[in-house]
């Protein structure tokens, strides 16, 4: 840069501070244990009933282990029917989902090989982090991958919701630049610690306003590695009212499955995904698929205690645990299990 004035042009250098050459440095090493999410998944194709097609994915993750796990952000995985990870020196490798708990929207993914010099984020302590301490997220927004943004911890925030949390959830709210693309991406404290997972934005624009959310490290690693979530592999969408009277659903409320992912265990119990598109509304869903009317003997209905207790039930399924479902299928209703 050059300042001009009454003699010769003065020529300033513009050091980097301490803090920023702090930061590059700690960049360099967390970088590789970042990664790139690429799902696979089937849904309707928008043109004929009945008609399937293929669609990808996008989203990033981060390596929490050296056998292999990862964490991203379950709305990333949650249907998907293939997933493939991309490290930063251009290796892929194929993943399953092992793990989800959706009330949290965070995933855990094991490698089906686990590539030799595997590099390993380090998970810090949320609870640790306080309001104004600088933090920075590493994802691929709209595909670029591994990219550096930096701003503050701008709030916590717990889910406002009429049940009590079995596991407590906690997200961290920053002013980093957050996009599509960066879900299921790492928050990192300034050194280098991961303390949160990406999970979504509020935005007018569909693009950052400076309003991001990452779930707490603490909350993920005690339903993720503590807990070992169940991952069912499954969409669905509440139905109740006029339009389950339409569907002869036979009691108050039931849940009309939208997609169901290949080599999950809503797969493996046969469930059968809509494939009809309609529009209810300013909702377009799907229906023709099997409603499900009972999880573990619990009734679907639109009663606050129990949809407090379904959430209950699904979110304290685990890991080699077994799971009963009973669905409304073609006027009939059959009773659907399986073990995970």
């Amino acid at each position: 840069m050059f300042l001009t004035g009454p003699g010769l042009p003065i020529k300033l250098e513009l050091v980097p501070t301490a803090n920023a050459r702090s930061l590059s440095k700690v960049f360099r090493q967390i970088n590789p244990a970042v990664v790139v999410i690429v799902t696979k998944e089937h849904g309707h194709s928008g043109l004929k009933p009945g008609e399937t097609a293929k669609k990808g994915g996008l989203g990033s993750g981060v390596v929490v282990s050296k056998d292999g796990l990862i964490m991203t952000a379950s709305h990333v995985v949650q249907v998907a029917d293939a997933v493939s990870v991309h490290f930063l020196d251009g290796r892929s490798v194929s993943a399953r989902v092992v793990g989800t708990a959706m009330q949290a929207d965070v995933a855990l993914l094991k490698l089906e090989t686990v590539p030799d010099n595997l590099v390993v984020a380090e998970l810090g302590n949320s609870d640790t982090m306080a309001i104004g301490d600088e933090v920075f997220v590493v994802g691929a927004p709209y595909g670029i991958d591994h990219t550096l943004t930096v701003g503050f911890l701008s709030g916590r925030r717990r889910p406002i919701g009429i049940c009590n949390q079995l596991v407590p959830i906690e997200f961290l709210q920053t002013d980093a630049a957050i996009n599509l693309g960066n879900s299921g991406g790492p928050m990192f404290s300034w050194d280098g610690k991961v303390i949160g997972i990406v999970s979504h934005i509020l935005s007018q624009s569909g693009g950052s306003e400076g309003l991001g959310f990452a779930i707490s490290i603490n909350s993920a690693k005690e339903l993720l590695l503590n807990q070992k979530s169940f991952w069912i592999g499954l969409e669905t969408y509440l139905v109740s009212g006029p339009l389950a009277k339409a569907l002869n659903v036979p009691q108050e409320a039931g849940l009309l499955i939208q997609r169901v992912a290949d080599n999950s265990p809503a797969r493996e119990m046969g469930l059968e995904p809509s494939m009809i598109p309609v529009k209810i509304g300013r909702e377009r869903i799907l229906i023709g698929g099997d409603i499900v009317l009972e999880v573990q003997g619990v009734r679907i209905s639109t009663k606050i205690e129990d949809v407090c207790q379904i959430r209950d039930t699904m979110g304290g399924l685990h890991q080699g645990g077994s799971l009963e479902i009973k669905v409304l299928r073609g006027g009939k209703i059959l009773t659907l299990s399986t073990t995970r």
